[in-house]
């Protein structure tokens, strides 16, 4: 194992994993462990899904739509950034072209 890798324990409908993780990623895999716990508890307590493996795949699905989705939306805001930046950039460039030639 890296030096700068340590294994952090997590846990998941109740059973715990160990995972190698960086220090400065822990906050964020713990984080994402959690979610994944809180979706598959959702699903397994709905009683629609049986069984771990498919609640996993369910929960896997739910969590990369969910991705998608802000993934989506954030190319969109870029797009608005770029357009808002260039129309501002021209406007900045029109301003001082015309304050030069007075």
């Amino acid at each position: 194992m890296n030096k700068n890798v340590s294994a952090i324990t997590i846990n998941i409908l109740s059973k715990e994993y160990k995972i190698a993780c960086a220090p400065d990623e822990q906050t964020g895999l713990l984080e994402s462990a959690r979610q994944l716990d809180n979706q598959m508890r959702k699903i397994r307590d709905s009683g629609k899904v049986v069984g771990t493996d498919r609640i996993a795949v369910m929960a896997a699905l739910n969590l990369a739509h969910e991705l998608h989705i802000a993934e989506t939306r954030n190319r969109e805001l870029e797009r608005n950034l770029t357009e808002t930046l260039i129309k501002l950039s021209g406007k900045i460039e029109n301003v001082l072209e015309n304050s030069e030639t007075r």
